[in-house]
């Protein structure tokens, strides 16, 4: 079933607007510029804003309420106030809402190093799927599909099948930049190894898990939480045969970075035999966040 029609559950809403897909929020920070010129970052802000807001991402025809929350909080670490190069690192977030409720589940959060782009004052973003234009046309995009193919991952299982495809097209039209972050020897945490992870047959357990853990898991809790609750600690010995096997993965660790701290708050009222096996599980999986899980044996 595709997005589309979940969200039509959550929102009740039958009236049919036209809209794109993000609801991108975009934020520039430059604590280290000394430069009195900063008018230029409010202008890339509007363009960025511009790009991911105002294009169409998916294939389904969304409605303003159905758009995907996203934050992306961009620190200038280097630039000398005049010049179009920018030294930039990037934390982007995404979240979807959860069945019945007022909360959102975080789905990704990324940090990006190597967020380095040009763009001079006034210029337009522009993109193409079929080659590679500028480093921040192709970031923008390749993470604008990544964050829809997850949120569709989260509503159908292998719903994020098609983005994660676009995605790729942009990693291999960017194979020849002089920008880091899309070659595999370029580090173990980039976005190539991103889009690899989230292509990659060996890791389809864990999109499935996204939306099990969703649809079976958070989008129950209202109703019945002892019933989402369950579904949530059945999950988690899957990702612990996986992680035997692709210790260290970053599409593990990826998740883990988005849930760690709403597990230990889902799991808090679960039976203790629950909350024992969840702690005995996160604990070794994810040691990096060993020091929340404390709470769930309490």
């Amino acid at each position: 079933m595709k997005r589309f029609w979940i969200i039509l559950l959550l929102t009740c809403s039958f009236q049919v607007v036209k809209a794109q897909d993000l609801n991108a929020r975009i934020q520039i920070l430059a604590p280290k510029i000394q430069s009195a010129n900063k008018r230029i970052l409010d202008v890339l802000k509007t363009a960025m804003s511009d790009f991911l807001n105002g294009r169409k991402w998916s294939n389904d025809a969304l409605r303003p309420q159905e758009r995907i929350d996203c934050n992306w909080v961009i620190t200038i670490t280097d630039w000398d106030g005049s010049s179009p190069n920018f030294k930039a690192e990037a934390q982007i977030q995404s979240s979807r809402p959860v069945y019945n409720t007022s909360y959102n589940s975080t789905i990704l959060n990324l940090s990006d190093k190597n967020f380095d782009f040009y763009y001079a004052e006034g210029q337009a973003i522009d993109f193409s799927d079929q080659n590679y234009i500028s480093n921040l046309s192709s970031l923008l995009a390749f993470y604008a599909n990544v964050i829809v193919g997850m949120d569709y991952d989260s509503f159908s299982k292998m719903g994020g099948t098609p983005y994660y495809a676009k995605a790729q097209n942009i990693l291999n039209n960017a194979q020849n930049s002089a920008n880091i972050g899309w070659k595999a020897f370029e580090g173990l945490r980039n976005r190539f190894w991103l889009i690899e992870n989230l292509n990659n047959k060996s890791f389809l357990p864990i999109r499935e898990a996204l939306y099990t853990y969703h649809r079976n898991g958070l989008d129950e809790m209202a109703d019945n939480p002892t019933k989402g609750q369950k579904s949530i600690v059945e999950l988690l010995p899957e990702f612990e045969k996986l992680d035997q096997l692709k210790q260290g993965a970053m599409l593990t660790q990826l998740f883990f970075t988005a849930k760690s701290d709403e597990l230990v708050d889902v799991l808090q009222n679960a039976s203790a035999q629950g909350k024992m096996q969840a702690y005995q599980i996160l604990s070794k999986i994810d040691p990096t966040n060993a020091a929340k899980y404390e709470g769930l044996k309490k």
